[in-house]
């Protein structure tokens, strides 16, 4: 149990983000508590644990400015609280990441023993196939059970948390900014909704750290390291979601991505993804399967195994005839021609429209309906 004046002080050091995991640990070997590092002068600190000067003249005037007591003030008065690596509350599966944060602000709660986290990242500039993936994607995990866990940005984010909210469970948000913030301003409501259904705000910044930039990479790691598999939905070729997925690999976990067209810069990070080696989400189903066994043991699956149809509205009658052929499984042309007994050109045509509008995919030559 950490002692109230060594809390003041690991709240004081984890503010500065800059100090790499290994100058910590130095720090920590040479000086044994917190409130003893910060006790030190720059000179001192930069000569034991080899950090240069300038890095330790900025850590002390950070940590000095910092009003420990007042951030756990406003933690407790906004109803959270503030847990410390390897103590009580923290996250278990943060400690084996790289630069675990020595403490973390929480809002709501975080039920590890019984959930089966699930990351969906993507892209800020979501597309309607983007969002319509998104939507139904986390509407299928939420429905067996899932945890979602993103970063309530706008796009992919908000579609994932949102799905969580309006079925009532619980959905974790690993936010860029203090938890005495929200960020986009347009979330409020649902970031509402998530700490209303049992989910949780968790930030490794002080209570009212504003949006900058490079917090959002960081948030990053958290999100990987809380969740047991990521999956991106739409990203640029530079984007946060890749970074989220660069970080899960180096955790081992798996990664999967959603497809898109070619020519949508939106999709080039998920194709980018799956040609080097992502498995390939078309449903969730895809994403149960890469689940530990210890995890899908958790959920309830019926639904989805038994299989959905297609939407049937706005399909001509020759589409929803191609549709039904089609079935649940797969099925080359010949077979559709087989079963609809009609001219294969014409089939052709018909399941061109049908791949364009996105109700149906090819794959080795087999059609068979897309689930998202």
């Amino acid at each position: 149990m950490l002692t109230y004046d060594e809390q003041l002080a690991w709240i004081k050091i984890n503010a500065f983000s800059y100090l790499r995991a290994d100058w910590l640990d130095n720090l920590f070997d040479i000086f044994k508590t917190g409130a003893e590092i910060l006790k030190q002068d720059a000179h001192t600190l930069s000569e034991e644990s080899k950090i240069s000067l300038q890095t330790a003249q900025n850590f002390l005037k950070l940590t000095a400015a910092l009003d420990a007591e007042r951030e756990m003030e406003r933690t407790q008065k906004a109803g959270g609280k503030i847990v410390f690596k390897g103590h009580s509350g923290y996250p278990q599966a943060l400690l084996d990441i790289k630069e675990p944060p020595l403490a973390l602000y929480i809002r709501g709660s975080i039920d590890e023993d019984n959930a089966v986290p699930v990351a969906i990242v993507g892209t800020r500039k979501i597309t309607p196939y983007g969002r319509r993936a998104a939507s139904q994607l986390a509407q299928d995990l939420v429905s067996t059970g899932v945890t979602l866990v993103s970063g309530l940005a706008r796009g992919i984010d908000s579609c994932a948390h949102a799905a969580s909210v309006r079925a009532g469970r619980p959905t974790w948000a690993l936010i860029g900014t203090g938890i005495g913030r929200c960020y986009p301003a347009e979330n409020r409501e649902l970031a509402i909704g998530v700490l209303d259904n049992g989910g949780a705000i968790i930030s490794e910044l002080p209570f009212d750290a504003a949006p900058l930039a490079p917090h959002f990479p960081r948030r990053n790691r958290l999100i990987a390291g809380l969740s047991k598999v990521v999956c991106v939905i739409e990203g640029e070729a530079k984007s946060g979601a890749l970074i989220t997925a660069k970080m899960a690999l180096e955790q081992g976990k798996d990664v999967l991505a959603v497809p898109g067209p070619i020519d949508s810069p939106q999709s080039a990070g998920t194709n980018r993804l799956i040609k080097d080696g992502a498995a390939m989400i078309t449903s969730a189903l895809d994403i149960i399967d890469a689940l530990p066994l210890d995890c899908k043991v958790k959920l309830n699956t019926k639904n989805l195994e038994a299989g959905i149809d297609a939407p049937q509205e706005g399909f001509s009658a020759q589409e929803k005839l191609m549709l039904e052929a089609i079935g649940e499984g797969s099925k080359t042309i010949d077979d559709i021609a087989l079963i609809i007994k009609s001219d294969i050109s014409e089939i052709a045509g018909i399941l061109f429209t049908l791949e364009v509008s996105g109700a149906v995919m090819c794959q080795d030559g087999k059609y068979s309906k897309r689930k998202i």
